[in-house]
């Protein structure tokens, strides 16, 4: 059967399998007919677990609130049936192989059912003893065969049973799949090996990709033999290792094959029933006969390495469907697993396959239950054994002192190492409850060996400060720093563990305190050295950090600190004496090296060592790492300060800082390079002392929750500046759970701010949590520090408050770290804090900085809160903390000493430190505090005190009050001034109006002129008269001399006829904005489309917009001309736009631009009134349709010589010359057109082709549609709400489409109106006119307008009809386009008893009789007449902004509201329509007689997107169901939603490719085409991010309209937050695409982000 290797029919091969062996199979088992078997047993009742494998790209849903851990997952299907649907849940996309923990109880603290899982009445019923009899004498065999094939190694022979045949010499080469060679790689290899085509090589690499492996040619052994070489050879020329080739036997791929068949059909066994699965396990575990070799489940395991990814599939779904769907076989499982977990381990990290597709990616579904997990740690020693495997994985990264060191190392494989520490990580990640002892004493072993890790970390990768020289290659550092990464909750949990029980945590204790010694004490002890200062004496070895190697790598002195902390905490510290070599310094030595080392780079000491260290000095304090690194250093010298005696820790402390000298003596050094690097290091040993003595937020150092902890995290990081929530979340370490604390506490401290549009949602701090905000907060970064300083100074100021920024009170120390505050009032500090302070005020002005005065500002704080709270506390004779007395003490005996607080009097009269005068007088005050409780206690010592002091006080209370009067007064300045301000502003308002009133008044004087004139002749029709657009009545134009400025060369210049041309960028493309009808295939050559007439529902137009601004044409020219050359220099370079096709950016605001629109002013021709009534006797619209159509006969009989028959009617044909256009308003009229031309047909450039002046036409009536719109969409009035780019951009294409036909021959024009009249006339025969129902009528309008005047023109002289002629043009033009466009709307309306309705009934009678009873009239007049005035109002509205742009008469008041009778008025049209007709009837009627039946609804349906769920995991619940029409596997897809119209897509997939004019498109680069014509919107479900293309080229990423409870969108699903839509998001959009914003959105977003480029978009 399954013979056929190369090209199998896969269908057939099936059929035979089902018919040949499983039927027989199946009957043997069941004794009966399968299928009611199989249907009985479904019936009985499924498991409660769910069990459904996830393959890559499912969604998975996990639940905050119940989940034991991040771990457990639920289904779509379960997800939606579960109370957790309500919970804060978290949506994630599988990378396939995990597994749905429905129905598990130790997965979910509450909620482990989902609806379809409850038990039902129905709960599993068990097999018939046949059945299972039957069952266990078939599986063994099935499996045997299974496991014997699968790990068959013979290439050439079967195992003798199963050679039934003699042996062919029919093989096959196969090719397997690795990770390490590219798609390229292998399509190359084959290609050139093979000599195959290329789309034959692309299958068999999908193929192999897809399945593990692939036959790729069969013949003889020794055809298959060179095949292999030729493959092995090409791959190696590519990369350095071949490609894995083998040559099989063709029975063996058969049956290997069959095996795998097998598998799956027992997988579907399994499903059905329990009993079966059973069955299945005690096969697969039952022990051999003899001992050395391993059960059957085990061999697979064993073998999983050296298998393809199709059978590792298929055997790990069978594991799936069996062990973890039984509770107490998943127990065993793990026993085996556990028991080959090191040669597992070690198989994985050789193979290079994912780890989706390892046998070792099942750990997680055992090792996370917690009863398990605690039976492995027990039983099997887990711990230890997953600590020896990293142990047996990692030796050749050791040194020569069995330290870790990672030069050269391979990505790949310390990848793979993490696998193994991530075990680790779920092995702990649920802490026992209770413990035995057996758990103890096995969970120490595994401590022990965890610490051997860390010992071979302790002090790893070393570096020493180079000197002269810069270092050469920067070392690799990335691999030590992530191995820390991800030990950093491992490091956590260990210390949790221990902290759960008082004994185990002590002897953890001494076992790590043993480990660290021994690290300490190995490095051999050298010479002594001995430091004297103040009468302390310190003997320390001799080390320096500058000099010798250093490490910033500590984990064991780290997890030291951390048990301390937690000893601490349980109070057990007391226990320490145990302890017969506890010596402090060496505990703190290194930690302190390390705090020397940062602060050493900080001082730029080490910059000859390259950007690695200071990589490392990041993350050391970063918030992935800082927990288990720079906290624990700083915990680890809290404990030295608590434990050793204050004096001699200070003077370690300035040792290691190496700043000795330069507080012994002042140093007269002239170096300011060492003066600096001095000051820098003081200022960070500063730092570090007040987070020594002030950071206390640890639990166990003082006694705080972790809620607390969190609170004060977020408060500092609110203090900086309001943030997001996903911002907050970054800047706060996760615990093992990825979880921060953050949602328990925020809205204790902050309020939050909902987003706008755009933006995102950020969270403020609440004001009464300022008072947290303590300037040194150890967390903070440099520019953190920095920036938070500055913010809460302003506010301050703003509040009117003094600046000083005191740090808040600490909460008190516990027990075992109460001596660190001594540190405070010790001699030494007192010395330091003296000397900086005498520096300063004696101006040495090299040895101090304003940093170091605030820091020495913020201990003296310290200090004195610290005494006050003691004092508040206690009787005073009990406080022994005497900071007050030791700072007011002098400091020698010489006669010009100070004293801490003299000192500080001194300061404030500093002028470098003005900044620092209010936190100074704080700190006298607080001085004067701490005296009083001091005097208040004891008042024998208050009568000794001198009086000088008590006025010192005194003096500052009235320096403080003068003070706030000074800042009073300059407030008060402030406001006068901004006052001022205004009012000078509002002067110039009113001036500017008074200026400028004739502008203002104008309009009104014109009306009340005309309005008079109106009254005389009394016209029925007088709403206002002079805004009337149309015919004889026609109101003034709006003339205004144009002056425009160039924005390229700055001058300004009148627009007039014979000056050189101006321009305006504009952008011109194709749209389908309009269209209901997406997906009509639209002509995509456009050699042979006639763009005459437009479809009636628009489905494809051409855009015109424009940025608005304005350029000479010569200076337009230039630019052009300049990016072309620069574009030429730099070809390597991809431009943002495509020079070829004319495009740029605009100068000025960077918009994507394709041509230049030229501007054209306006022609006013003043008309006669009397004349023009005189006419109207005469000139009837029969009257003027007859010489019109005499005109054009008389133009197609080529007869005349000039002279019609005028009769009456000479006036009417009034010629006037034409006014002459300068040459460069020519030439860019020529340009434009052509463009227009260009882009909406899609073709080659032709200045000579006729279809120019149609597109000229349409583009002008569609860009006047979509602004119409617009506007509709937006309820805007017609007139005055335009952004001034649009009524510019429109402005200049009305008039340049009424300029454009001068450039062509008129003949040519008179054919084209021809061809638009005949659609009204049916006088004039012409072919291929089409039905009345086909065109839309307002494109006919407007070419008809724009191309009338033709009919004047004469062979000899250039004329052009006079201003009244073209008013009667206009107006019959007009008249007769809005009868045609009535006919249309009533013929295709399917469905008051007013004037308007009787016309509009007996219209329809008349209509009836035309068309032989096929328009059926039994519809209510009224019904029509709404039908009518609905469907015309947006054809009039485009009309009244056509007209208003061509002919500039300003309109009505009324019509800035968009009233319909104000635009018939304006139009010069009757209120009721049918009057028309009436009016003309003689001439109508027979003009119905022609016209087609065929239907269109008006008015036309406005576009919107599609509608979208609320919910996005809605969303994602269609993606999941979405399969993919061309391909039948199920492996992971890019679904994308088409926004205009809602298909899904199979996205950046090879089968849903199409040939496009033989190219290559993606689905929805091809879908594009055809809904958007090249421009789209699409949603990436799976990714919630929205994408924006445009043709093939281009396209952008853009935020989705979804937001999670905090504003933000969640780009890739990164943080899973469930999602709502923003309507408000959606809906801008919708605009982007309605104003045709999306190429400009795309180009400015590429001009932004320019790293895009890669991505190829047309294959999307």
């Amino acid at each position: 059967i399954y013979a056929v290797e190369m090209d199998p029919l896969l269908e057939k091969q099936e059929e035979m399998a089902q018919i040949t062996i499983f039927d027989p199979l199946e009957w043997y088992l069941f004794g009966e007919d399968p299928d009611v078997c199989l249907e009985k047993l479904r019936q009985c009742g499924a498991s409660q677990l769910c069990g459904k494998v996830f393959k890559g790209g499912e969604t998975t849903y996990s639940c905050r609130d119940c989940a034991i851990d991040p771990t457990c997952v639920l289904c779509m299907d379960c997800f939606q049936n579960s109370i957790h649907k309500n919970h804060r849940y978290k949506m994630h996309t599988s990378t396939g192989g995990g597994f749905c923990d429905c129905g598990d109880t130790e997965a979910w603290k509450t909620g482990p059912l989902c609806t379809n899982h409850e038990p039902g009445a129905n709960s599993e019923c068990q097999l018939n003893e046949e059945l299972m009899a039957q069952a266990k004498k078939m599986f063994p065999s099935v499996l045997k065969y299974i496991v014997d094939m699968t790990i068959w190694e013979e290439e050439k022979e079967l195992p003798p049973m199963l050679m039934t045949r003699e042996k062919t010499d029919h093989y096959y080469c196969v090719l397997f799949n690795d990770e390490h060679h590219s798609y390229d790689h292998v399509i190359y290899s084959l290609q050139r090996a093979l000599g195959c085509e290329l789309g034959e090589a692309q299958l068999h690499t999908t193929a192999i990709d897809k399945e593990g492996r692939r036959a790729v040619k069969e013949g003889p052994y020794v055809l298959c033999q060179e095949a292999k070489e030729e493959i092995k050879r090409h791959s190696e020329n590519v990369s350095q290792r071949p490609l894995h080739v083998e040559v099989l036997h063709a029975d063996v791929m058969a049956h290997q094959k069959f095996a795998l068949r097998l598998g799956s059909w027992l997988n579907k066994l399994m499903s059905y029933s329990s009993n079966f699965r059973q069955i299945f396990c005690q096969i697969c575990l039952k022990e051999e006969a003899d001992y050395e070799k391993p059960c059957l489940i085990s061999m697979l395991m064993l073998w999983d390495a050296k298998l393809h990814k199709g059978a590792r599939k298929i055997l790990h779904e069978l594991i799936f469907s069996s062990f973890f769907m039984e509770m107490e076989y998943k127990k065993l499982f793990a026993i085996e697993f556990v028991k080959y977990y090191k040669p597992l381990q070690k198989e994985y990290i050789s193979d290079d396959h994912d780890r989706s597709i390892s046998v070792t990616a099942l750990s997680v579904q055992m090792f996370t239950v917690p009863t398990l997990a605690r039976h492995l740690i027990e039983e099997q020693s887990v711990i230890t054994i997953i600590t020896e495997t990293l142990l047996e994985v990692l030796p050749e990264y050791l040194d020569k002192n069995d330290k870790f060191n990672f030069q050269g190392y391979s990505q790949d494989k310390l990848g793979r190492v993490y696998a193994v520490i991530c075990d680790l990580k779920y092995i702990l990640i649920t802490k026992p409850t209770v413990w035995t002892d057996r758990l103890r004493v096995r969970f120490l072993e595994g401590f022990r060996s965890f610490l051997r890790i860390l010992t071979c970390m302790q002090g790893m990768e070393e570096i020493q400060r180079q000197i002269g020289q810069h270092i050469e290659v920067d070392p690799d550092w990335e691999a030590a720093i992530a191995i820390q990464m991800q030990l950093k909750n491992i490091l956590l949990m260990f210390q949790e563990w221990c902290a759960c029980d008082k004994d185990l945590l002590l002897e953890a204790y001494k076992e790590c305190h043993t480990a660290v010694m021994r690290c300490s004490t190995s490095s051999h002890s050298r010479e002594k050295t001995v430091l004297q200062l103040c009468g302390h004496t310190l003997e320390s070895k001799r080390y320096r950090v500058s000099v010798d190697p250093v490490s910033i790598h500590l984990p064991l002195s780290r997890t030291l600190a951390g048990l301390h902390v937690r000893l601490s905490k349980t109070g057990a510290i007391s226990r320490l004496q145990e302890f017969e070599q506890f010596q402090v310094e060496l505990l703190v030595e290194y930690p302190l090296r390390c705090l020397v080392l940062v602060a050493q780079v900080a001082a730029e000491m080490w910059r000859r060592n390259g950007l690695s260290l200071i990589s490392q000095v990041f993350y050391y304090q970063d918030v992935k790492c800082r927990e288990e690194m720079y906290d624990k250093d700083i915990i680890m010298l809290q404990i030295g300060a608590s434990l050793m005696d204050p004096n001699l820790f200070l003077l370690l402390i300035l040792q290691r800082y190496e700043l000795v000298n330069a507080f012994k003596k002042i140093m007269p050094t002239k170096d300011q390079d060492l003066t600096k690097q001095y000051n820098i290091l003081i200022e960070e040993m500063l730092q570090v002392l007040i987070y020594v003595v002030g950071e206390r937020y640890v639990p166990g150092v003082s006694s705080v929750t972790k809620e607390e902890i969190t609170m004060r995290e977020i408060i500092h990081l609110l203090c900086i500046e309001p943030m997001a929530h996903s911002a907050i979340v970054k800047s706060l370490p996760e615990n093992e759970n990825n979880e921060t604390g953050l949602e328990k506490v925020i809205n204790k401290v902050a309020i939050f701010k909902k987003p706008g549009v755009s933006g995102h949602g950020v969270y403020e701090l609440k004001d009464e949590c300022m008072k947290e905000f303590n300037m040194f907060f150890y967390h903070y970064t440099k520019t953190q520090h920095s920036k938070a300083e500055h913010t809460q100074k302003k506010r301050r100021k703003q509040e009117n408050r003094d600046e000083a920024l005191p740090p808040p009170p600490p909460p008190e120390f516990s027990a075992g770290f109460s001596n660190v505050v001594k540190v405070l009032n010790c001699d030494i500090m007192m010395y330091i804090l003296r000397t900086i302070l005498q520096r300063a005020v004696q101006l040495e002005t090299h040895l101090w900085t304003e940093a170091m005065i605030q820091m020495v500002l913020h201990l003296l704080s310290l200090g004195l809160l610290e005494e006050k709270q003691q004092l508040e506390k206690a009787p005073e004779e009990e406080v022994t903390f005497d900071f007050y007395h030791k700072a007011s003490r002098m400091g020698s005996s010489a006669l010009n000493a100070l004293n801490i607080l003299m000192l500080l009097e001194k300061l404030k009269s500093v002028p470098q430190l003005e900044a620092q005068k209010d936190m100074v007088n704080w700190i006298l005050q607080m001085f004067d505090t701490v005296k009083r409780l001091r005097e208040k206690s004891s008042l024998a010592t208050a009568a000794t005190t001198s009086g000088s002091e008590t006025t010192k006080g005194d003096e500052t209370q009235s320096t403080q009050d003068k003070e706030k009067a000074e800042r009073k007064r300059k407030a008060e300045a402030a406001r006068l001034h901004r006052q001022k301000i205004m009012a000078q502003m509002s002067a110039l308002q009113r001036n500017f109006i008074e200026t400028h009133k004739l502008m203002y008044e104008y309009t009104q004087e014109t009306q009340g002129r005309e309005d008079s004139v109106m009254e005389e002749e009394s016209i029925p029709l007088a709403i206002d008269s002079s805004k009337i657009a149309l015919g004889p009545k026609q109101g003034p134009s709006i003339t205004e001399k144009e002056v425009l400025t160039c924005i390229l060369c700055q001058e300004e210049q009148e627009v007039r006829l014979e000056s050189a041309a101006m321009v305006l960028s504009a952008c011109v493309q194709k749209s389908t904005a309009l269209t209901q009808h997406r997906g009509k295939t639209l002509e995509l050559s456009g050699d042979t489309l006639d763009p005459l007439f437009m479809d009636p529902d628009l489905s494809c137009g051409t855009h015109t917009g424009s940025c608005g601004h304005v350029m000479h044409a010569a200076c337009w020219q230039k630019y052009f001309e300049a990016i072309q050359l620069n574009s030429r220099q730099r070809l390597h370079v991809e431009q943002v736009f495509d020079l070829e096709n004319g495009e740029y950016l605009c100068p000025l605001c960077k918009s994507l631009c394709n041509t230049v629109i030229p501007i054209i002013p306006l022609q006013t021709q003043k008309m006669n009134s009397e004349d023009a009534e005189a006419v109207a006797q005469i000139l009837s619209l029969t009257r003027w349709l007859e010489i019109v159509m005499a005109r054009i006969s008389g133009y197609s009989a080529k007869n005349t010589k000039g002279l019609l028959p005028y009769s009456p009617a000479e006036v009417v044909l009034a010629f006037l010359h034409r006014a002459k256009y300068s040459n460069s308003i020519k030439e860019m009229l020529v340009f434009f057109a052509t463009t227009v031309y260009r882009v909406g047909l899609k073709v080659a450039p032709n200045e000579a082709d006729p279809r120019i002046p149609m597109m000229t036409w349409s583009t002008c009536a569609f860009t006047v549609q979509c602004i119409e719109n617009l506007l509709e969409d937006e309820s805007k009035p017609l007139f005055g709400s335009l952004q001034n780019r649009q009524h510019s951009g429109l402005k200049a294409l009305v008039q340049f489409a009424a300029a454009q036909r001068t450039t062509l021959p008129q003949s040519l024009i008179q054919k084209h109106l021809v061809r638009l009249l005949a659609v009204l006339l049916p006088n004039l025969k012409m072919e291929d006119t089409p039905s009345i129902l086909d065109v839309d009528m307002f494109h006919i309008l407007v070419g008809a307008v724009l191309s009338f005047p033709s009919l004047y023109w004469e062979d000899t002289v250039d004329l052009q009809p006079s201003s009244i002629s073209s008013a009667y043009n206009h107006l019959y033009l007009f008249h007769l386009v809005t009868m045609a466009h009535i006919t249309q709307i009533l013929l295709t309306s399917a469905t008051d008893n007013s004037e308007e309705a009787h016309t509009a009934e007996s219209f329809c009678r008349e209509v009836c009789q035309y068309t032989s009873g096929c328009f059926s009239r039994d519809v209510p007049g009224w019904h029509l007449w709404d039908c009518v005035k609905k469907g015309i109002t947006p054809y009039l509205r485009c009309a009244a902004l056509f007209f208003h742009y061509m002919l500039r008469v300003s309109p009505p008041e009324d019509l800035l509201l968009g009233e319909f009778k104000a635009l018939c008025s304006y139009l010069s049209l009757p209120t009721n329509l049918f009057l028309l007709f009436k009016e003309y009837w003689g001439t109508v009627s027979p003009l119905l007689q022609r016209y087609l039946m065929e239907m269109g609804k008006y008015p036309r349906k406005r576009n919107n997107l599609i509608e979208l769920p609320e919910d996005y995991s809605c969303l994602l619940n269609q993606a999941s169901q979405f399969r993919c029409p061309r391909s039948f596997d199920d492996e992971r897809k890019h679904p994308m939603l088409c926004l205009f119209c809602g298909t899904i897509l199979c996205s950046q997939n090879t089968c849903c490719q199409e040939l496009v004019n033989g190219e290559e498109l993606g689905a929805c680069t091809s879908h594009a085409l055809h809904c958007g014509a090249g421009v789209c919107m699409f949603l990436k479900i799976r990714e919630c991010k929205v994408v924006l293309i445009e043709g093939k080229t281009r396209g952008c990423l853009y935020p989705a309209p979804y937001l999670d409870e905090y504003g933000e969108t969640d780009p890739g699903l990164k943080r899973g937050n469930p999602l709502h839509l923003c309507h408000e998001r959606y809906r801008k959009l919708h605009l982007l695409w309605q104003q045709h914003c999306i190429i400009e959105e795309i180009a400015r977003s590429q001009e932004t982000n320019q790293i895009f480029f890669g991505f190829n978009w047309q294959l999307l």
